[in-house]
């Protein structure tokens, strides 16, 4: 079914617009939450989740894509309940190396008051992501925004896992040099 026909469900309060959801976008967001999480029974809540969330949201908030919408809502969760079990000294998966390696070129927002500062650096990161080639950014992507283990992205674009270390090396260098470049400090 197309992302139109199904957010349409949504705002009409159908219930089949959860299983339709499901079943498009149900391993997406799984991937998501579990490369995240590490553990499939914690990633499959967080998809769960995700569906009352969409349920929840759509009545505001009408997405221009549903698949990146969703995406969100799955990530948000997976770190919310990965912070959790850190809290409880459990945990696991990719989250802690990929926020590590970020750690150097992307400034932290400890509170609520640097929400405007926040939405300029989201700007600058979609900016500089456009200014990569179609498979840096995708590599990009998949490590730091699906939280997909460097195994995983070298073997999806046939490439060495030495190869997808220095490709995320050098566009973490060129991300902390546009961010300067852009008056963000780190």
């Amino acid at each position: 079914m197309e992302d139109s026909r199904i957010v349409d469900l949504y705002w009409r309060r159908s219930g089949d617009a959860v299983t339709e959801t499901s079943a498009k976008y149900g391993n997406y967001c799984y991937a998501i939450a579990h490369n995240l999480l590490a553990n499939a029974q914690d990633a499959e809540e967080c998809v769960n989740d995700t569906w009352l969330g969409a349920w929840n949201a759509m009545p505001v908030h009408r997405p221009e894509r549903l698949g990146p919408f969703l995406g969100k809502i799955t990530r948000s969760l997976a770190c919310n309940r990965y912070n959790a079990a850190q809290a409880e000294k459990r945990g696991g998966g990719e989250l802690p190396l990929v926020l590590e390696e970020l750690g150097d070129c992307v400034p932290a927002s400890p509170s609520a008051a640097q929400a405007a500062e926040d939405r300029e650096l989201e700007r600058a990161l979609d900016r500089f992501l456009h200014t990569l080639p179609e498979q840096t950014c995708n590599i990009f992507l998949r490590r730091y925004w699906f939280g997909e283990p460097l195994a995983d992205i070298a073997a999806r674009y046939h490439i060495s896992q030495n190869t997808v270390k220095t490709s995320l090396f050098r566009s973490r260098e060129k991300l902390r040099r546009y961010l300067e470049k852009e008056g963000i400090i780190l």
